[in-house]
């Protein structure tokens, strides 16, 4: 009999022990659920600066093409790294500085060509370019 006894509460306080540590799992989680709850706020946050901050490449192409004397006087487009490469048909009609106003690290003029310095967008503008005409 005695040894039924010992057998309940061996089987009662294996299911506290049980109990407890779900109890006490279930804390953790909760506190780690807050800490991923913090992060995923922060990470939102940090997105929504960066939005806000990032330039509209859209509008900078379009100044760019106007800057160049519009898309009636860009004849052709190369890229070659960084560097973009116009040939246009008057190559007075283009505006050096507002070009460098957006950001080209530089220009030179060789003939009817304008060879620009823009950095990474140089392959997206030619690509913008050339779905323009």
């Amino acid at each position: 009999m005695p040894y039924e006894y010992l057998y309940h509460y061996m089987y009662l306080k294996n299911n506290n022990f049980f109990l407890f540590s779900f109890v006490l799992a279930i804390i953790v989680m909760v506190i780690r659920m807050e800490y991923i709850i913090i992060f995923v706020v922060l990470v939102i946050i940090l997105l929504a600066i960066l939005k806000a901050t990032k330039k509209d490449a859209g509008l900078d192409f379009n100044k760019l093409v106007e800057y160049l004397g519009g898309k009636e006087n860009i004849i052709d487009t190369e890229i070659n790294l960084s560097r973009f490469k116009a040939t246009l048909k008057d190559v007075t009609k283009a505006n050096k500085e507002g070009i460098q106003k957006l950001g080209a690290k530089g220009i030179v003029e060789i003939d009817n060509q304008l060879k620009i310095i823009l950095g990474p967008n140089s392959k997206q503008l030619k690509k913008y370019i050339d779905d323009l005409k």
